[in-house]
């Protein structure tokens, strides 16, 4: 992700003022470079962040307790529910189990602090002040990103619903020789069916379409989405002996091939992560996260474990808004807060800095809202 501040007259008067060896114009400046530093990092990381799709906002006063009522996200049958959230930034989510009630969420500051000498800012540096304020919005957006998924893969690894794993072994056979089995149109017939049984109603029934619309969205590697558009000009089926092979109708491949970005498919949205596949970080952190559990096939067959080797298909129901992040406002409304780093006012230091936060949490209150299928090596 890269920043640019604009090359005009003010800019590079405030940027001039930043580096005065008055402390007191110094300051000045620099407080108010903080006041519009905050919103252009809050919009950036709200935007370049992999999982901000996955998780809806839920504001909360800077010195209150955020708390989010249960009841909501679980059918009145249901007495005794799970849900997994950390309990501090980088911290393995945990497995909370909770009666239908008002739960208490755990949230925690995630901040980033940068400084450069002040001769840039008299010289005028912009790009130099870029790149500060760069650095900063990437290390505030690494932490969001990385907690952010650790919940995620924690509650995939560890859903399961009326006796069925969310997370599933698929029905294509590996090639071998260490590729992972390709992604097939049966893996994701299968998700949206695993996705639509644990899904239903408390009485067993179908339940109603505002509560869930099934499979929104693919998060995948760049293997997988490669995957997915070989779908229109490699036969689909089986991999395995005796398999039958069948083709998609002509309207579909060149629906696919016509669009190489490849938004979506049947409906849902794909997203692709360089973070998913085989021994990426991600795929390496859900295989510490099962362990030595064994996934079943959607079929009921016997499976296998999730290996760092292998690549796991992650699918979302975004219309659950199951996940939360729970994020307090600053002054002035702003959830990213940037303050001039005082420890360098002193004229002996010949540098300035700036120190940015904000508080915010992770939590997934319902795991009806998350499906996997992974692709063993």
């Amino acid at each position: 992700m890269r920043l640019k501040l604009k090359n005009t007259p003010e800019q590079v008067e405030l940027i001039k003022a930043m580096g005065s060896k008055d402390p007191a114009v110094a300051r000045e400046a620099s407080e108010a470079f903080a006041a519009f530093l905050g919103p252009v990092v809050r919009q950036v990381i709200m935007n370049a962040n992999t999982a901000g799709g996955i998780y809806t906002d839920a504001p909360y006063d800077e010195d209150d307790n955020p708390s989010y009522p249960l009841d909501l996200y679980y059918n009145e049958g249901v007495n005794i529910i799970q849900t997994w959230s950390q309990n501090i930034a980088g911290g393995l989510p945990t497995s909370h189990v909770s009666g239908l009630e008002e739960m208490k969420i755990a949230t925690y500051r995630l901040d980033s602090a940068v400084s450069m000498g002040k001769r840039y800012a008299r010289k005028a540096r912009l790009d130099v002040v870029s790149k500060a304020v760069e650095r900063m919005a990437n290390e505030i957006l690494v932490k969001q990103d990385r907690n952010a998924w650790a919940v995620i893969l924690k509650a995939l690894a560890e859903a399961s619903t009326g006796g069925n794993t969310h997370l599933m072994t698929s029905r294509t056979a590996a090639p071998g020789g260490g590729p992972a089995a390709s992604f097939s149109l049966q893996d994701l017939n299968d998700m949206m069916m695993r996705l639509a049984r644990v899904n239903e109603s408390y009485a067993g029934g179908t339940a109603a379409e505002a509560y869930s619309k099934g499979l929104t969205d693919l998060y995948l590697g760049p293997v997988q989405v490669g995957d997915i558009r070989s779908f229109a000009y490699n036969a689909v089926g089986g991999s395995t002996a005796g398999a039958t092979v069948t083709d998609l109708p002509d309207e579909v491949r060149t629906d696919i091939y016509r669009n190489a970005g490849l938004a979506s498919i049947f409906g849902v949205n794909i997203h692709q992560l360089l973070e998913l596949g085989q021994n990426e970080k991600y795929q390496t952190l859900l295989a510490e996260f099962t362990g030595a559990t064994v996934y079943k096939e959607a079929d009921g067959a016997a499976g296998g474990a999730v290996g760092a080797g292998d690549a796991t298909v992650i699918g979302i129901d975004n219309s659950k808004g199951s996940f939360v992040r729970p994020v307090a406002p600053g002054e002035g409304g702003e959830t990213f807060t940037a303050i001039p780093d005082d420890q360098f006012y002193a004229a002996r230091q010949e540098k300035m800095g700036f120190y940015g936060f904000l508080e915010e949490g992770r939590v997934c209150l319902d795991s009806r809202a998350i499906v996997g299928v992974n692709l063993e090596a």
